[in-house]
């Protein structure tokens, strides 16, 4: 252990991990960015959060929070300084069966969430990938598997704990600090360390889960249809897509979810979607939530999945974006685009109610590039995507600096976050990158990685930018 990390108060023995720990090559890196910090601090209660929050400000290091470690700016970790590592801090109780209130600790995995619910028929809509650590999603936003019907996990979030900057410990919600319930919904990686959510899950055991692959067509209609059919469908529908490469063509991975316990509702919901482009595969089931989250996807984050990723988020997909991102595919940076839907339910939250403000756009767009390639062929792919977009979400940015702040909290929102998270981290402990990162310049990419495929993954299912075609 270095001298610098040798007085580790009683409160945390045996919770700080260095270099020549066995668990450190396990714990010392995020999923898309290899680090390597001084220590690692593994709380398992709050009070050892805000133990861990004294002891890291008295070492006068860089501190990085990590609730699952699968941003995609790698800022769950560090070189040099501490990591405060809340995996352990990952219980889940179900408060009110009746009313559907459960406790969710920040460290939980969305897999291990949607496990523990599946026996009182509750869900929580919550990403697409089970190894996505509660802490981070839950206070950026969540666009998850059931998005149009219930919105972003965000907006079923009912109260959390925070332990601030200073080591106190508050609660917040609607009534009691309401400023600090704001921010923590949509910004909330820069006002403290989030330990548990009290969140509103909805009642639904299964969902009707469509699996297709399409051939794109070159001049985008592919795609805009897709974006159009989305933004107007019943709600029960939300879909995730992956466009990509496959030879000289453009392929659409597409999955559908229906929140839908029969067959009969699921299939004339997703039908159109059959026609927006050469059927290449098509399989529709009615599987039980925790499928599309499931416990085979946890693994160890070791910083394997690198590349540069940027987003946003359009109320419509013109032609000439479509066209672009499409063309953009089989160019010369290869780039990978997913597209999830939003609209629904997330519109019908006032944009000035938490510090989400996106609340009249109804397609998501996230582009990506994967080594050799790196910033400049992500930027030469998204310009002519980009000319439309209006707006930005902060989990699926890789470059966080002045500029994607400016899109991903625009306006008084943006104003109001800067001025709350000074209000309640005054010295900057958490201090984003958004507000301090130079902006890249084209030929710097982040050393960062791609979101989830749009696919719910089974056992042994590729990674996004690995897509190829599967037979069902």
């Amino acid at each position: 252990m270095s001298a610098a990390l040798a007085r580790v108060p009683g409160a945390l023995t045996g919770q700080l991990v260095t270099p020549g720990d066995r668990r450190y090559a396990q714990l010392r890196s995020t999923y898309t960015t290899t680090a390597s910090p001084a220590g690692i601090l593994l709380p398992k209660n709050t009070a050892q959060v805000v133990a861990a929050i004294r002891y890291a400000r008295e070492q006068r290091l860089p501190i990085a929070v990590r609730s699952g470690g699968h941003g995609l700016s790698g800022a769950s970790s560090n070189n040099g300084g501490l990591v405060i590592d809340l995996s352990m801090l990952s219980r889940v109780q179900v408060l009110d069966e009746r009313s559907g209130l459960v406790r969710v600790e920040a460290g939980a995995r969305w897999a291990n969430v949607a496990k523990s619910l599946a026996p009182y028929g509750l869900v929580v809509s919550s990403g697409d990938y089970g190894n996505v650590g509660v802490g981070g999603l839950a206070t950026g936003g969540g666009v998850g598997w059931l998005v149009r019907s219930f919105g972003l996990t965000i907006d079923r979030v009912r109260a959390v704990e925070v332990v601030l900057a200073d080591g106190t410990l508050v609660r917040a919600d609607a009534e009691h600090e309401p400023e600090l319930f704001w921010l923590v919904r949509g910004a909330g990686a820069g006002a403290g360390i989030v330990v548990a959510f009290e969140i509103e899950a909805t009642e639904q055991r299964n969902v009707g889960v469509a699996q297709l692959v399409v051939e794109a067509h070159p001049d985008g209609r592919t795609v805009r249809e897709w974006a159009a059919y989305l933004a107007q469908a019943p709600r029960e529908l939300s879909a995730g897509a992956v466009v990509y490469a496959e030879g000289r063509s453009t392929l659409m991975s597409i999955t559908a979810v229906v929140a839908a316990e029969s067959l009969r509702r699921v299939r004339p919901v997703v039908e159109p979607l059959l026609a927006i482009g050469k059927l290449l595969e098509h399989r529709t089931d009615l599987l039980a939530y925790p499928t599309l989250v499931p416990n085979a996807h946890l693994h160890p984050n070791v910083g394997q999945q690198r590349g540069t990723t940027t987003n946003g988020l359009f109320t419509r997909l013109d032609d000439a974006s479509a066209r672009a991102l499409t063309r953009a595919t089989t160019g010369p940076g290869r780039a990978v685009f997913q597209l999830r839907s939003v609209g629904g339910a997330v519109n019908d939250v006032d944009a000035g109610a938490t510090a989400y403000p996106h609340r009249h756009q109804n397609t998501l767009v996230v582009g990506s590039v994967f080594p050799p390639q790196g910033g400049a062929a992500l930027d030469a792919a998204w310009r002519g995507v980009a000319a439309r977009a209006d707006g930005a979400y902060v989990n699926f940015e890789s470059r966080p600096d002045p500029a994607a702040f400016a899109r991903i909290y625009p306006g008084e929102t943006g104003a109001r976050v800067r001025r709350l998270w000074k209000r309640y981290d005054p010295d900057g402990v958490f201090r984003s990158p958004l507000l301090t990162a130079r902006p890249a310049r084209s030929g710097q990419p982040a050393r960062s990685g791609q979101p989830r495929s749009g696919q719910p993954a089974r056992s042994g299912q590729p990674r996004s930018g690995q897509p190829h075609r599967r037979r069902r």
